[in-house]
């Protein structure tokens, strides 16, 4: 869960935002921002659309995916595509740079954090290029799937 302070601060960046695009405030867009930031884990847009429609409000999926991508041009969120699973998001706010960890057999992300590489990241300079930040995606299989691998093919032989 968000802490009110970052919500506070979401919503004065989406505000100054649509000022200065000079878009419309429109109570659906303060709605889905209500619930990202409520959001503690990477979403897709189906499982947003679903949490929204639970608490009886109702909005279109083209409005959620183009209300996304404004929420990711003025960096309340991030957008990724992990493999071939929808586009998934996830929170700027308290978020520092992370490795997302993803099976390639069951899909699961797994964020992990590494101070060596932060460091190491954080040293590089490149020439005409400021860091802003940075991502990064491992693929692999999870323990839970290596496992499962495990016994069967134990049961083949």
């Amino acid at each position: 869960m968000i802490d009110e302070k970052s919500r506070t601060t979401a919503k004065a960046a989406l505000t100054e935002y649509l000022r200065i695009k000079k878009l419309r405030k429109t109570p659906e867009r303060y709605a889905i921002l209500d619930k990202v930031c409520e959001m503690n884990r990477h979403f897709d847009i189906d499982m947003l659309y679903d949490i929204i429609e639970e608490d009886g409000f109702h909005v279109s999926r083209a409005t959620l995916y183009n209300t996304m991508e404004l929420f990711t041009d003025c960096g309340i969120v991030r957008r990724h595509q992990f493999g071939n699973q929808p586009m998934q998001y996830e929170r700027v706010a308290g978020l520092s740079n992370h490795l997302h960890l993803i099976c390639q057999q069951c899909g699961k992300i797994k964020e992990a954090k590494d101070p060596e590489l932060v460091k190491f990241m954080n040293s590089r300079k490149y020439s005409a290029f400021h860091n802003a930040w940075f991502c990064l995606y491992v693929y692999g299989t999870c323990a839970a799937c290596a496992r499962r691998n495990k016994r069967l093919c134990k049961n083949k032989n």
